[in-house]
Order: C-alpha cells, then sequence, then structure tokens
C-alpha cells in the first residue's frame, strides 16, 4: 500500500506528516508522531486528573453482559457508555451518576489539527492492559458521520487493523506507537477497525504499562 504525504499544518501536533491511505480505505489518515513527547506527557497529565474524576469502569456487551477487555472512562459533554441495555452516549458517568469532566484545550486542539469540523462533544478513553483487545468494529452510535472521528495514542503500541465498510473486505494492519493519531473520516468515517494486541514494553510513558487510546467524536449533527 503506498499512503500519500498530505500537506503539514502548522506543526503545534509534532512535524511528522500526515499520511493519507488510498482506496479502498481512502478518507483515512496515519499521523505517526502526531503529539511531540511533552504534548504526550501533557496530556498523560490530564488523562490521569480526568479518571481521578471519572474513574475507570468495565463496560459490557449489550443482552449477554459479556466484559470488555478494555476499561474506559470519558470526557466532554458526553460519554460513550455499553450495558445489556445498548450503546449509547449519555451526558454522566453510569456508576458514579456524576457529569463527565470537561475536555482538556490540548484535545480541543487536537482535534482542529487532525481535520475535526466544529467541536468535539465526546473524547471515549479506553486503557488497555498487555492482553486486551478491541475486536473490529464501526463507529455508527452518532446522529450521523459528516465530522471524522479523530484518536490518538499513548503508551505501549498497539496493533491496530482497519477494514472497509464491509466486515468481509480488505484490512490493512499499522502499529500506533505512544503520539500516533488516526483519523477515519470521509469514505472510511464507517470503516471497520480494531486492536488485534498490544505490544508489551513498548513506550515507558504509563508507569504501569499498557496503552491510552483516546477517540474525539462530533455526536449530534452539526
Amino acid at each position: 500500500m503506498t499512503l500519500q504525504k498530505m500537506q503539514q499544518t502548522d506543526g503545534r501536533l509534532g512535524t511528522a506528516p500526515r499520511l493519507a491511505l488510498p482506496p479502498p480505505h481512502a478518507g483515512a489518515v496515519y499521523c505517526p508522531g502526531a503529539l511531540a513527547p511533552q504534548m504526550q506527557q501533557n496530556l498523560l497529565e490530564a488523562v490521569r486528573k480526568i479518571i481521578a474524576a471519572a474513574p475507570l469502569f468495565t463496560p459490557v456487551m449489550p443482552r449477554t453482559g459479556k466484559p470488555f477487555s478494555v476499561r474506559m472512562t470519558n470526557c466532554g459533554a458526553l460519554g460513550w457508555v455499553s450495558d445489556r441495555a445498548g450503546y449509547r452516549y449519555q451526558p454522566t458517568h453510569p456508576q458514579t451518576g456524576r457529569f463527565w469532566p470537561e475536555m482538556p484545550a490540548l484535545l480541543l486542539s487536537a482535534w482542529r489539527d487532525l481535520g475535526g469540523t466544529d467541536v468535539p462533544q465526546a473524547c471515549l478513553i479506553n486503557y488497555y492492559a498487555a492482553d486486551a483487545r478491541m475486536s473490529l468494529h464501526q463507529d455508527r452510535d452518532e446522529e450521523d458521520f459528516a465530522a471524522p472521528v479523530v484518536s490518538l495514542s499513548l503508551g505501549d503500541t498497539a496493533l491496530f487493523r482497519i477494514g472497509g465498510t464491509h466486515r468481509a473486505g480488505k484490512t490493512k494492519s499499522f502499529r500506533l506507537a505512544s503520539g500516533d493519531g488516526f483519523v477515519l473520516g470521509g469514505a472510511a468515517r464507517l470503516a471497520f477497525h480494531g486492536v488485534d494486541h498490544i505490544l508489551p514494553g513498548t513506550s515507558t510513558l504509563l508507569e504501569e504499562g499498557g496503552r491510552f487510546n483516546l477517540t474525539l467524536r462530533r455526536v449530534t449533527r452539526m
């Protein structure tokens, strides 16, 4: 696969290129090194504060109640949750009942610089321990899909896989390292994607090891 180098942004999120994927993944953009080391540290500190106010919880699958292998929390006006009742966005933490913490300015900046439109309403924070994974899925619980999904990685490298808009389509894998970004927009907004596994010990950013993935989304129609 040949990746097309896109025009550089203003540099606020590092100096690495933005690499556009060709068909059948057109609309997806791989952003290696989007966050410089100090920005990663700053964002991690912000994530720690979010977790202190809105603790990580283990979601379960609708109907079956099978627990996810990741733990998660959210920040922003809305947060994504999953339980026996289904997938949805809501303004409060499912366990504490409190509103989600505000979204840090660094995340708002990342959203703008990596192609987001309007204002993101939700940032889902998934914590992947060494044995965690995420099966191929689509992000389709939003009201419309005009705005892209912007994802940022902190910590150990993940083997990330993206396909097309049909589950059986051809897939491509990337090693997303700490500080990397990935954008699903355009035709790839509804691409199937997932995390096959984590590569333990590939980063020293998190003392406990593992990986945080931060996924910013616009939920309601603009």
